[in-house]
Order: C-alpha cells, then structure tokens, then sequence
C-alpha cells in the first residue's frame, strides 16, 4: 500500500439528491508504518460518509485514545512495537461494545486470523486490499457484516473443514433464500455484495445471516460457513 494509490479511486460516495449530508462513519486508524498510517487517514478523510476521528501509531497510545474517541469503527494492525493489535482488540472489546474492530494486517495465516476474531475483531483485512474494497468493508461492518479478505474467507473454512467434530445440522431448514445468502457467504462476498446480487437490504441480509446461524446452531458466520461446506461435501459423497 502507498500513497499512489489513494489517486487511482474517486469519490465512492453518489452525492444525496436531497443535499442533505449521510451521517458519517465514524474511523479511528492504529498503524505503527507512518507512510501507511497516512494513506489510511487520507482515505477516510477523502470519503464521504467517513471521518477519521482519530489516528495513532501503537496499541499503547490506541488503548488511552478509542474509549474518549468512540469509533464506529476501528481499523487495527496487529504487528506493533510493544503491545500487538490483537491483545489491544481483546482488552478494548469488553469495554466498547459498540465499536467493531477490523485487523488490516499483512498476515493471513490461520493462526493469526483465528487469534484475532477470538479476541474480538468482526472483520480481517489484508493491507493489500484496494481503497474501494476497504471502504466498502468498512461499511459493511458497520451495517452488521463481518468483511473479510476472499483468501482469509476460504482460509478459515479449510481450517473448519480439518475438524470431523462438526455437530448434526438439518440444511432442509434453511429457506430457498437463506440458502442462496449461505452461499454467496461461502463464496467469501461482502454483506454490500450480497445484498445487490440478490436484490434485498443491507439489514436484510444481516437478519437472514442470524436465522441460518440460529437454524445451524452455530454463533458465527464462518463457523455457519464451515458446516455448510461440510454438509455439502456430505452430500456429494453420497
């Protein structure tokens, strides 16, 4: 990532017809790389419907800073001096609640990725992730989604795959269009991505992830993801 990149996107946000302003989401940045940690901050501040409201280099600093700054959301790195993004997410969520955490990290080992997400973090981005793609998942985030990079997507369901331990599921609960949001989950889509394919609302899409999750008798999306998978592998083997 570096600053020529910021010049290869326009504006994402359509101006509102009505002149009236969206109410921006709001984006706390925690970067130890300056240069990256700059771009970051420019494209926020670049974007409608966004605003930077804070922008530190370390997990230290970002542990004082976010409370007092209430983010919706916080793009977090996970290798700093000192303290890691990922214990900053683990102390930080319990008291910020409403705050959704994205890792946007060069790592997407298993291990790092599962580390992350139980600490806390709804999404996990790969730094090489394009301007529009990372707003895009800022967005969705905050809309209910838990975005994540399509290769860390497929890697959390080989790695749900390894286990035989899955429990029983009946799929015939799942209604034709929970299906279809399943799959286009599987296929590693965002929530913004679903929504349009198959032509329904944001909180729409939101509400039929926690029907499948509740039908599946799983608590996440990728643990819903990894027992689709596991019983569509059931099936063809058949």
């Amino acid at each position: 990532m570096n600053a020529g990149v910021v010049k290869t996107y326009g504006n994402l946000s359509k101006p509102n017809r009505a002149g009236i302003k969206p109410v921006s989401i709001t984006v706390s940045i925690v970067e130890d790389d300056a240069p990256v940690r700059g771009v970051l901050a420019e494209w926020i501040r670049g974007a409608d419907g966004f605003k930077c409201v804070g922008v530190h280099a370390n997990a230290e600093a970002a542990l004082c800073a976010l409370p007092q700054e209430k983010p919706s959301v916080v793009l977090m790195d996970i290798n700093m001096p000192g303290m890691s993004g990922i214990e900053c997410v683990r102390r930080l969520k319990p008291q910020m609640l409403g705050t959704q955490f994205i890792m946007l990290t060069v790592y997407d080992d298993s291990d790092h990725i599962f580390k992350a997400l139980s600490a806390g973090a709804t999404g996990y981005m790969l730094k090489r992730t394009p301007r529009a793609e990372l707003l895009d998942a800022v967005k969705d985030v905050h809309a209910g989604g838990s975005p994540m990079s399509s290769n860390i997507a497929r890697k959390i369901v080989q790695s749900f795959q390894r286990f035989n331990s899955v429990p029983p599921a009946d799929p015939d609960n799942l209604s034709p269009r929970e299906r279809e949001v399943l799959e286009l989950v599987s296929r590693g889509y965002l929530y913004k991505e679903i929504a349009e394919s198959l032509h329904i609302g944001l909180p729409t899409v939101s509400m039929h992830v926690r029907r499948i999750c509740e039908k599946l008798h799983v608590r996440s999306r990728s643990q819903a993801v990894a027992k689709f998978m596991h019983i569509s592998n059931a099936a063809v083997a058949k």
